[in-house]
């Protein structure tokens, strides 16, 4: 993928970029990703606000896989908001 890019894989901790996205997408996955117990921290920055992309570190506990809860964060965050979608579209 263009837009996602793998900085470092180890076994229980996964550094990714997400270009061309915000603190929006980024701080609701990590939110997520908090949520999860197989998760010890999930933290991003983005060095430049106007020009920074962000980075992403997952670390997760002694026997689950990075890529794994990512995964699955990622679809529930793609699940909220089509629901939010759903929501507002009926608001409107």
């Amino acid at each position: 993928m263009e837009n996602f890019e793998i900085v470092e894989d180890k076994t229980l901790e996964l550094t990714f970029i997400v270009k061309d996205e915000s603190h929006g997408v980024c701080n609701a996955l990590r939110h997520i990703l908090m949520q999860d117990p197989d998760v010890e921290y999930a933290v991003y920055n983005i060095d430049h606000p106007l020009t920074g992309k962000p980075e992403m570190t997952i670390k997760t506990k002694r026997g689950k896989r990075p890529r794994k809860v990512l995964k699955k964060a990622a679809e529930e965050l793609q699940k909220e908001s089509a629901e939010f979608k759903k929501l507002i579209d009926e608001a409107l």
